[in-house]
């Protein structure tokens, strides 16, 4: 079994949304399927089938997290505190070259990265060109849109 890289707060979300998926949604289904039988003829009911859908596509995230849970393993961030070498959990602040706009990343494992919220995945272009570089450090990264080339302002561990 390979281990998921994930930081504590990932860690807690990914277990967060399993107690909800088990206590409460798995709940709210098997209502929705009980109210839906009571509508007669199951063959033609539309109620029936969307919550019987509902219930197998939670029933499948619920065994991915069970899976994710069971593999994670879980870096502590506050033990890199110190460090100006950017590695898995930093959070670093980048300078565009091209439009001297701000970015700020935090690299984290892949079940919680979330680009809008600025977590990127550890397998992504820009955290594997960012691993192992520093302050004041230039970055080229190749992405699907085209490269880019940002600057390395600050390394945060958090």
């Amino acid at each position: 079994m390979e281990k998921v890289p994930m930081t504590a707060g990932g860690f807690a979300a990914l277990e967060a949304e399993l107690k909800d998926r088990q206590q409460v949604q798995r709940q709210r289904i098997i209502a929705a399927i009980s109210e839906a039988r009571a509508h007669g003829d199951l063959s033609e009911n539309a109620e029936y089938h969307a919550a019987k859908e509902s219930q197998a596509l939670n029933e499948g995230r619920i065994q991915e997290l069970e899976s994710l849970i069971g593999r994670a393993d879980i870096i502590d961030i506050a033990k890199l505190a110190g460090s100006d070498t950017i590695k898995f959990g930093a959070t670093v602040k980048l300078i565009d070259d091209d439009t001297e706009e701000e970015k700020n990343y935090q690299i984290v494992g892949e079940p919680e990265s979330d680009v809008k919220s600025g977590k990127v995945s550890i397998g992504s272009p820009i955290a594997r060109a960012l691993i192992g570089k520093k302050v004041g450090d230039s970055v080229q990264v190749n992405t699907p849109g085209g490269g880019k080339s940002y600057e390395v302002v600050s390394v945060i561990f958090r």
